[in-house]
């Protein structure tokens, strides 16, 4: 006859030693034990913490002893007991904040965007991860000069290339490019927006949502149009979109997942 432990306690609850106690300041990330929500802290109140996760849904959990997982890590998260620091403790996308670090010296390995908007987007709320892994972003000036970037850069396994297209879906003239380059040492992802203005929220921006501009119309310019901005200076519309860009938050998910994917690939090794 087999023997078997009666005991059900999960094992994160068995452990004896303490978990450290972690104040639950301010967009801290965390992930409820429990439930496997993972958030950033947006209340905290006696005896609860409110999280909120990229879709902007918000749940309230109990401060319970090993309630929760920081990096991976058991932690008891406690009501702060004053204002935290005016350094923020998180980059911009979302990342532990290094003080003082220094950026390292540039990998071979790269990312590209498509062009100069994507490029600031992505420094805008990636740029503190980037210099940390030292890794360079340049732009394509368009999806057709692909192929002879990529032969031109030599990728190999300690230079590996990640390339970000805008609207990457089947079919389209993007994908089979991408697929005429992929290779192990080389990653192309892309989100589904026309251009990467439309990764931003629309809430962001205090629109409803971003305007249908008809096929053979200019993109951004329609979209000015559509939306009474300006359209003879769309780069100065940008660089006002740009400036209300904070964190991560204020982006899609579509986006923030594929820059993710990127950074892990051509940091990997």
């Amino acid at each position: 006859m087999r023997s078997y432990d009666a005991d059900l306690t999960p094992p994160w609850k068995k452990k004896q030693t303490p978990a450290p106690e972690v104040p639950a300041d301010p967009d801290l990330v965390v992930e409820e034990v429990s439930t496997g929500f993972c958030g950033a802290v947006v209340r905290c109140e006696a005896g609860t913490v409110t999280l909120e996760d990229r879709f902007g849904k918000h749940r309230v959990f109990p401060l319970e002893p090993r309630g929760f997982l920081l990096e991976g890590r058991p932690v008891t998260l406690v009501r702060p007991a004053a204002p935290g620091p005016s350094r923020p403790a998180r980059t911009a996308s979302g990342s532990i904040a290094v003080p003082g670090a220094r950026a390292r010296v540039a990998r071979a390995g790269r990312i590209y965007v498509e062009g100069r908007h994507d490029a600031e987007l992505v420094e805008r709320v990636w740029g503190d991860d980037l210099r940390v892994e030292g890794v360079v972003v340049e732009y394509l000036e368009g999806v057709d000069h692909l192929p002879e970037i990529v032969a031109e850069f030599g990728p190999g396994p300690d230079a590996r290339l990640g390339v970000l297209v805008d609207h990457l879906v089947a079919g389209s003239k993007e994908s089979r490019i991408a697929a005429r380059v992929a290779s192990p040492d080389v990653l192309v992802v892309g989100h589904p927006y026309i251009d990467v203005w439309q990764a931003v929220k629309p809430s962001v921006l205090g629109i409803p949502a971003w305007p249908d501009v008809p096929r053979g119309q200019d993109w951004k310019t329609g979209t000015c149009r559509a939306l009474g901005w300006p359209s003879d200076n769309t780069g100065a519309v940008w660089q006002a979109i740009l400036r209300r860009v904070e964190s991560y938050k204020d982006l899609e998910p579509a986006l923030l997942g594929r820059v993710e994917e990127l950074i892990d690939f051509v940091t990997a090794g």
